[in-house]
């Protein structure tokens, strides 16, 4: 074992790893910039418990309506071999459909090794329950989702046209031919990192990963009906985040040699212990956070009194200004800005005089 691994099982403490999968993975995009995330996820630390343990946990996860209405609209869909997926699909009547069995007796390694094997004959078949795999600093992550990859031949011989493209299947509605932002543009970073996960294993497997399409295509309920309707993102641009940070992710060695030794977040230790841990890596909260990250809530009330809690907007607009306090002083001209200061001070005293002119 390798002097790295035996440092983040130190930090982990006695609690088995936590295993990443297609959400937790697309929620490292949420704040490339936290330290404190990239080296609790890097050590596999548990963050639902620790939150638990320090005393500010969190509230996550779909509520039990939305989950059976995204289970009924994702059974309707690939019923009698996704009869109705292909109609909306336009699919060929001939294409074939694959069932990797999610329910199946084989093990994670004997799933994904099927459904490599199925990608490698290059058969044009829509693929129910593929079993893909992603490194995530050094550990192998086995995604199961709930979507089919859809492999489909080229319209003309020796066309570069991509031939695997990912289907995603989510339960929340397009009314009026739009949907809730936030939640499609969750949805385009869960499909980029099942995209990814396709791409690696197709250059395992000595083929062009540029076959998988960057176009992946999102069924959603149309209106307030479960009628299906289908729409096609494009997941480049999150493509390159996720790398960017995955393979942050991977290289948090500096970050981790410049924790005191000793250091662990063990959740046997006391809670004021765990919090003490926690104040030896630095955090960059953002109000975004609470949608993605098991901690946040413990790290808002970190944050409380500071102009990071405010939202990036403001913590850029007024950088070099870490606290409230400080920003209300040199407004109202009490503190004598730094050389770094200056222009925000300025405008800060230029915004003040403006409301109270407006209020007067």
């Amino acid at each position: 074992m390798s002097v790295q691994q035996n440092r983040l099982d130190q930090l982990r403490g006695a609690g088995k790893a936590k295993r990443h999968n297609a959400r937790t993975i697309a929620a490292l995009t949420g704040n490339p910039g936290c330290n404190r995330r990239a080296v609790l996820d890097a050590a596999g630390i548990d963050k639902t418990k620790l939150a638990e343990r320090v005393g500010f946990p969190g509230s996550f996860g779909q509520s039990r309506f939305a989950l059976t209405r995204g289970n009924a609209f994702e059974a309707m869909l690939k019923a009698d071999d996704c009869a109705l997926l292909r109609t909306v699909l336009s699919a060929e009547a001939g294409l074939g459909y694959q069932d990797m069995g999610a329910d199946s007796d084989d093990t994670l390694g004997e799933r994904h090794t099927r459904t490599a094997t199925l990608l490698a004959s290059a058969q044009a078949a829509l693929v129910d329950h593929p079993l893909l795999t992603l490194e995530i600093a050094g550990q192998t992550v086995y995604l199961e989702p709930d979507l089919i990859a859809w492999a489909r031949p080229s319209a003309t011989p020796g066309s570069t046209q991509a031939r695997i493209q990912v289907v995603e299947i989510k339960s929340f509605a397009i009314i009026d031919d739009q949907a809730e932002s936030a939640k499609v543009s969750a949805a385009a970073v869960q499909a980029a990192v099942y995209v990814l996960a396709l791409r690696d294993l197709l250059t395992r497997l000595g083929q062009d990963p540029s076959l998988v399409n960057h176009e992946v295509v999102l069924f959603c309920p149309r209106d307030f009906t479960l009628q299906p309707t289908a729409v096609v993102l494009d997941v480049r641009k999150q493509l390159s985040t996720l790398r960017r940070q995955l393979s942050r992710l991977a290289s948090v060695e500096t970050l981790i040699d410049a924790l005191p030794d000793g250091l662990t977040f063990d959740l046997a230790l006391e809670p004021a212990d765990l919090i003490d841990a926690l104040t030896e890596i630095e955090p960059r909260y953002a109000p975004e956070c609470l949608s993605a990250c098991e901690l946040s809530v413990y790290c808002r009330n970190e944050a409380s009194g500071s102009t990071a809690a405010l939202g990036r907007a403001v913590r850029e607009s007024l950088g070099g200004i870490p606290t409230v306090t400080e920003v209300l002083a040199l407004a109202e001209g009490r503190q004598t800005p730094t050389d770094e200061q200056a222009e925000a001070a300025a405008l800060l005293q230029a915004a003040l005089r403006l409301r109270s002119e407006a209020l007067s």
